[in-house]
């Protein structure tokens, strides 16, 4: 453990190697930093560091600089197609080219450039755009709300192989190092179109609005999926990977008799401070020091009433509308990579399972009563801010006292803010936020004042549907050939894990060893139709 000033400053981290290494302090080598992170547990920051040293004089180890994976060229006939062109959607693709397996992305969304357009609609005057937003579009909603790489998914696949691909797609080769790696929303979309024109170049073939509208089924087998447009691509297998926002999907699948259940999930808030409120919070006398950067926090309560977490957190970020759907109000958070913003934001959300749905006068067994919730209170929290995505907020102070507030303070929230009761949206689940944001005021003081602010809604923490799939083959048990994967099918929540679930499902879809001879059955398999 290394006092941060250890990373800014050589003679003091070589005075540290050579201690730990029981070296005389005027040992001559040369070092590098391998793995990085931060722990500000008890009031105390200090670094976790890992390094490679080697005798100066002597040639330094190879650096751990990913290449650019080379992919064969493809011709001849789609094999798959996939609905969605987010992580687990493009990561499938990446993964079906190195096995050799042509692949056809089916994006609703637009393409990166065309995408922003609609996004500054949105931002500065509250047009949205139902199939291109921040949830629908070229590399799916992490595109635009923050570039996070961190995940606790280390058992689902290899986590480095991952980072090491965003790397040699021109992502900062920092992200191998920290260990809670972070792209930016500013670079993450030239790594992500950089991916895309190498698919493409290697014959994988990627449409952009072009919206699915169901599986084509001839006596029951599967054949393909519809277009909105009409048109019908035909393949024998679809991969669906639409993200945790696309619930017309999840309605045709169901009309076509796919298995699916309810799986659980979290709404709350995000909550907005000052990132120097949070950089003095958690780093105390060393707040502002330059080996720290933009402090950040995870946090976790139980409380009587239930639970309640804190969720992609984006310090130096801004709250952005991620509305999917017409009159429904959603927020999110994203951080640009230097994370320089005046505001530090998290989601702070509660649990959504069997219990609450009962509660609220939802059946359970019925795989879309978590969407209907959800559903309910993004419309409450609409009609609440009073229309054109204006959000309806809170003092922190003023919601854990269940009181009104007369005035708000600044927000980063581009659409506005207008005073709420939140607790008319939230309805059962305000009693957990409350008190969890009562006990984190104790342990750090200041954290829920009348400075600090709670933006509703956070409903979009992940899919609140799963469609089943099988445990080996990742197929579905009631369509042979189609093939749930990502956060929209439930099998993953963020970037990485997406990414993760990507290559499984690719891996699974090669390991059937079908490919060859399912193309050489469907000569016309991948061709468009009238």
């Amino acid at each position: 453990m290394l006092h941060p000033d250890a990373l800014i400053d050589d003679a003091r981290m070589r005075e540290a190697i050579a201690d730990k290494l029981r070296w005389a302090h005027d040992a001559r080598f040369d070092w590098r930093l391998r793995r990085r992170s931060i722990d500000a547990r008890g009031g105390r920051v200090r670094v976790r560091a890992q390094l490679e040293v080697w005798p100066e004089g002597l040639q330094p180890p190879p650096a751990p600089l990913p290449q650019a994976l080379e992919l064969r060229p493809m011709t001849g006939a789609v094999e798959v197609l996939i609905v969605g062109a987010g992580p687990a959607g493009m990561f499938c693709a990446w993964q079906l080219a190195r096995h050799g397996i042509r692949s056809r992305i089916l994006e609703r969304g637009q393409a990166i450039r065309e995408r922003r357009r609609g996004l500054a609609a949105l931002s500065q005057r509250g047009e949205l755009d139902p199939e291109s937003n921040y949830c629908f579009g070229e590399g799916g909603a992490g595109t635009f709300s923050d570039g996070k790489l961190y995940t606790r998914s280390d058992k689902r696949g290899p986590v480095r192989e991952i980072l090491e691909a965003f790397v040699a797609y021109g992502a900062p080769v920092e992200i191998l190092v920290d260990a809670r790696p972070h792209i930016g929303t500013n670079k993450l979309p030239r790594v992500i179109t950089a991916m895309r024109e190498h698919l493409h170049a290697a014959g994988v073939e990627i449409e952009f609005g072009c919206r699915a509208d169901g599986l084509i089924l001839e006596g029951g087998a599967l054949r393909g999926v519809a277009l909105a447009d009409g048109r019908r691509m035909l393949a024998p297998k679809v991969v669906v990977a639409p993200g945790h926002s696309a619930q017309d999907v999840l309605a045709w699948l169901a009309r076509a008799g796919v298995a699916l259940e309810h799986k659980p999930f979290a709404i709350g808030v995000r909550i907005e401070h000052s990132q120097r409120a949070i950089d003095r919070i958690q780093y105390g006398e060393l707040a502002g020091h330059p080996a720290l950067g933009a402090a950040s926090y995870r946090l976790v309560e139980q409380v009587p009433s239930g639970a309640a977490w804190s969720f992609c957190m984006c310090p130096g970020g801004y709250i952005v509308c991620a509305a999917a759907q017409p009159e429904r109000l959603v927020v999110n958070g994203m951080s640009p990579s230097q994370r320089r913003g005046r505001f530090a934001n998290s989601g702070f959300v509660a649990p959504v399972g069997p219990e609450q749905l009962r509660a609220a006068g939802y059946d359970p067994s019925d795989p879309f009563a978590g969407l209907a919730y959800q559903a309910a209170l993004e419309t409450s929290a609409f009609r609440l801010g009073g229309g054109a995505f204006v959000a309806p907020a809170q003092t922190l102070a003023d919601f854990v006292a269940a009181r009104p507030s007369d005035a708000l303070p600044d927000t980063s929230y581009h659409r506005g803010v207008v005073p709420s009761r939140l607790d008319e949206i939230l309805g059962q689940l305000a009693a957990p936020l409350r008190e969890a944001l009562l006990r984190l005021d104790d342990k750090m003081p200041g954290f829920a004042s009348d400075e600090a602010i709670a933006v509703a809604l956070e409903s979009r923490t992940s899919c609140p549907v799963r469609v089943l799939r099988g445990r080996e083959d990742l197929a579905s048990p009631s369509l042979a050939g189609l093939y749930p994967c990502g956060e929209g099918a439930g099998y993953a929540g963020g970037i990485v894990s997406a990414a993760l679930d990507g290559v499984a499902v690719a891996d699974a879809i090669s390991q059937a060893g079908r490919g060859h001879q399912l193309r050489a059955q469907r000569p016309d398999a991948g061709h468009t139709s009238p």
